[in-house]
């Protein structure tokens, strides 16, 4: 039987570069380390904070990535393929979440989402507006999420729709 993640507890080493050449992990060590120095003041907070944002804007081109240096992520994020990925800068991400390339988490004008955590973004979807996901919560590759989401669901289409299951429990 498969442990299951925490959506609380974050797992810090999904977030350690392997590599050099690890462009995800990179772009989010710029961001952490940001976050850690941006509100000490001094010349060595000045220099670290600026030189992480020299960091993220490389790793931002590289990735195809637009994650704000200021976004609220929860640790233990995974993003195997960083391109695309686009993250409002008041959204909110739960620790232990995984997101997929081409993913959108933004607004529609009317709020930003809150997603919960270990929550896994399949490729190509969308979760616009003010929107809760909660905690192991699976939204289907290209679905568009414009509706709250309960614990534990799949979510699948466009608009998204909860994936229904049979009388065995597996999904149809």
């Amino acid at each position: 039987m498969a442990e299951t993640v925490s959506a609380t507890d974050p797992i810090w080493s999904r977030e350690i570069p392997r590599r050099y050449w690890d462009p995800s992990r990179r772009l989010l060590s710029s961001i952490r380390v940001y976050q850690r120095w941006v509100d000490k003041t001094g010349l060595l907070a000045l220099f670290v904070t600026r030189s992480c944002v020299i960091r993220h804007r490389f790793w931002s081109i590289v990735t195809g990535a637009d994650i704000p240096l200021n976004c609220q992520i929860g640790g233990g994020l995974l993003i195997p393929h960083p391109n695309g990925i686009v993250i409002h800068p008041n959204a909110e991400i739960g620790c232990n979440c995984l997101i997929f390339q081409q993913v959108t988490i933004g607004t529609t004008g009317k709020g930003v989402p809150s997603i919960g955590g270990h929550v896994d973004i399949g490729a190509g979807a969308k979760v616009l507006g003010n929107v809760v996901i909660q905690d192991h919560v699976r939204v289907g590759a290209n679905a568009v999420v414009l509706g709250d989401v309960g614990e534990s669901e799949t979510v699948v289409g466009i608009p998204a729709k909860p994936l229904s299951r049979s009388a065995s429990g597996c999904p149809i």
